[in-house]
């Protein structure tokens, strides 16, 4: 197994933070240091970090959390305020939300100590949907803003990509996207002149939210966990 593959099953890190520990020259395999994240380890290795000894692979977890109004996805935060960490049981395993939900979004969000599969669910070109439910303001949505919406907009980092767009009522819609831009469906919303008064992510990927109550979680299943590999 590459070295980087073997951190990140062991909750240290995504890949990608691995892959810039090894090369740090902060891994150690065998008391030696090694900076090469392809390097080849197997499950009985001596790997450290800091000098502090790996205890091999730790049992891979995916939760679904319904995030609250209110909560950071963050695994801590400087200013004290609640973490999505701190809704979930840790059984001592390093956890940390794949993706970002802004404090005043709510929904649906996973916290997993699997790196390559946070990895793999955050990584632009794997294009993973998300779907949100969004109440706004503004006039009555008409096809013009919802049109705009579906095609891209233009905002102040680039035009989107084409979205999925479906009105639900005269000041609610639901949207498809496949970015991960900070922000993004609000500053969408906000283009074509329909600011949002709530927001709620109800899909991601083959996952849906379902009746799970605000601040609940559910541990996903085996089957569960394959489909989003096979995204």
């Amino acid at each position: 197994m590459r070295l980087a593959k073997y951190l990140a099953h062991a909750g240290v890190a995504s890949r990608r933070s691995a892959e810039r520990l090894i090369r740090d020259g902060r891994v150690s395999v065998g008391g030696r240091a090694v900076t090469d994240p392809a390097y080849d380890v197997d499950a009985s290795a001596a790997v450290a970090v800091d000098g502090r000894a790996l205890a091999g692979a730790e049992p891979r977890v995916v939760y679904l959390l319904h995030k609250p109004v209110g909560v950071v996805s963050t695994a801590r935060d400087t200013h004290g305020r609640p973490t999505v960490i701190e809704l979930v049981p840790d059984r001592g395993l390093r956890l940390y939300p794949v993706g970002r939900l802004d404090e005043q979004t709510s929904g649906l969000i996973l916290i997993t100590n699997d790196g390559e599969l946070a990895n793999r669910l955050t990584h632009p070109r794997f294009q993973v949907p998300k779907t949100y439910r969004a109440r706004v303001g503004g006039r009555a949505l008409g096809a013009g803003a919802l049109r705009k919406l579906s095609e891209g907009v233009e905002l102040d980092d680039g035009p989107t990509a084409p979205a999925e767009v479906r009105k639900l009522a005269e000041h609610e819609l639901e949207l498809t996207i496949r970015e991960g831009r900070k922000r993004q469906v609000r500053r969408m919303c906000e283009r074509v002149g329909h600011p949002v008064r709530a927001l709620v992510r109800t899909r991601y990927g083959p996952l849906a939210l379902g009746r799970l109550p605000a601040g609940a979680h559910r541990l996903l299943t085996a089957q569960e966990i394959e489909r989003l590999r096979a995204l």
